[in-house]
């Protein structure tokens, strides 16, 4: 014979739980895990997402580290420095096809694309490749203490100007 009581539930110091009790207590744990949850969110959503960026304008050396007529690439800010009889200027090494970063090619005498063939002159103008602009010039310009600054966020488009030392 079944015992009459087969619907309760013995908890762990021996009370009996029945069910209605079992099932009240299921769905306040739920409703407290979800209001928890809730309020996760919603901490997270009021909170600040700010996304911190390094300064645009950045500090690439004194003159003397670059030698006459060279071009220097810069990988960690993404620019070339170029050294001309005119001076200095700065050119931005990301390809204006689709943003690989350019390479100096010593040999030939030229910037390349190694992504998809564009090829540049030292002064940015487009040699040939898919790339449909020329590499733009960026702000230069040299402190009171001798070191030479570019803002990578100011370009200064088709008119040329040379920092000269």
């Amino acid at each position: 014979m079944p015992d009459e009581n087969a619907h309760e539930i013995t908890s762990r110091n021996g009370a009996e739980l029945d069910r209605r009790k079992f099932f009240i207590k299921l769905g306040a744990g739920s409703l407290a895990v979800a209001g928890a949850g809730a309020a996760a969110f919603a901490v997270q959503y009021l909170s600040p997402n700010v996304l911190y960026e390094a300064s645009p304008v950045v500090s690439v050396g004194r003159p003397e580290h670059y030698p006459l007529d060279s071009v220097t690439l810069d990988p960690h800010f993404g620019i070339f420095i170029v050294r001309s009889a005119q001076g200095f200027y700065a050119l931005s090494a990301v390809c204006s096809h689709l943003g690989c970063l350019c390479v100096w090619k010593q040999d030939s005498g030229i910037i390349g694309c190694p992504c998809h063939g564009s090829a540049f002159q030292r002064d940015g103008s487009i040699i040939a490749g898919p790339a449909p602009k020329p590499l733009p010039w960026l702000r230069m310009w040299m402190t009171d203490d001798g070191e030479l600054m570019v803002d990578r966020a100011t370009k200064i488009g088709p008119r040329k100007e040379y920092v000269r030392v």
